[in-house]
This record gives structure tokens, C-alpha cells and sequence, in this order.
């Protein structure tokens, strides 16, 4: 398992230090804007296009408040990919949190995304909660071997869980109990 608070990333001619941090308020546009990358390649997540400024200024901000998981991966000011684990509703599935979580392409395959997942647990637990769920396309096998080399189990595959430009995608359901 990654544990770590900063990486090292070998760009073509230097390192480049990559934090990893609890989001904070002032990170919502970059945050945004790496959602929005990540959505508009529509192979990832469910959204395909981030939601407006001001929502996700909203939402960033609801999280910090409540200390809601959340962590981001920063290189300076910009922020190059994130993880989140969004506790349930409803206080009867406050103990579940949701994971979301993207990377920018160039930072994908360094084991970012296991450091950022990592992290993003550690502060769950402390959080209390204690079973973790996500929905994964089943044909992005990157992530479903992540989540699997962190403990996540499989519970079933949602047979056309997505449709994205007309095709349908099945979707795998994944939690951890913490």
C-alpha cells in the first residue's frame, strides 16, 4: 500500500513534487477543473461534464465543513486528481461512505490514485465510517485491480449500470469494510 504525504513524479527533465492533502476551500476551481477534465473524457465517471462552478465551490465547501474525506493531489496550485468517500444520508447509512475519485492522464499508472484512495480511507476510518462502496465500469480494469489489491470485494455487476453516448456499460459494485 502507497502511504505517503508527497510523491515524486520524474517529468521529462525534472521532479516534480506531487502533494497529497485534505482538500480545502480555496482548492474548489482547480478541483473543478480536474473534475471536469476527467468527466469530459467519459470513461471514468458517471458525470460527463463537472458540475457548474458554484456547486462544486458548494459541495468543497459542505465537505470541509463537515470533515467529510476528501483528499487532493496538488502540484503547486493545480490540482491533478482527487478521491473523496461521502458518508451516507441518512443517519442510518452515516457508517457507508461513497467513493469518487479521478486522475488527470499524465499522472495515471505511478500509483497515485492507490496513494490517493489510501489516504482518503485512513481519514474515513478516522471519520467513522466503516464500509466503503463504489461503482466501477467493469471494462476499466485499472481501477477495478486497484481497488482489489486494497481489499475492496466484489458484490455483483450491474448489467447496464451506465449509458454513455447511447451504449450501455456494466458496472461492478465493490465495498470494503473498514
Amino acid at each position: 500500500m502507497v502511504d505517503c504525504e508527497s510523491l515524486r513524479h520524474d517529468a521529462i527533465d525534472n521532479a516534480v513534487t506531487i502533494l497529497i492533502e485534505p482538500i480545502r476551500v480555496a482548492d474548489a476551481e482547480a478541483f473543478h477543473a480536474c473534475l471536469d477534465a476527467v468527466s469530459r473524457e467519459r470513461l471514468y465517471l458517471a458525470l460527463l461534464e463537472a458540475p457548474s462552478l458554484d456547486d462544486v465551490r458548494a459541495f468543497v465547501a459542505q465537505n470541509v465543513e463537515r470533515g467529510v474525506p476528501q483528499v487532493v493531489a496538488r502540484v503547486s496550485d493545480v490540482v491533478v486528481g482527487w478521491c473523496d468517500i461521502v458518508p451516507g444520508w441518512h443517519h442510518t447509512l452515516r457508517h457507508c461512505g461513497s467513493v469518487g475519485m479521478g486522475l488527470l492522464p499524465a499522472y495515471r499508472g505511478q500509483r497515485l490514485g492507490e496513494a490517493l484512495l489510501s489516504r482518503c480511507l485512513t481519514l474515513a476510518t478516522a471519520a467513522g465510517i466503516t464500509r466503503v462502496e463504489l461503482e466501477v465500469r467493469l471494462d476499466n480494469a485499472r481501477a477495478v485491480a486497484l481497488y482489489t489489491r486494497l481489499g475492496f470485494r466484489r458484490e455483483g455487476i450491474k448489467v447496464r449500470g451506465m449509458r454513455v453516448d447511447g451504449q450501455y456499460i456494466d458496472t461492478l459494485a465493490m465495498s470494503l469494510i473498514v
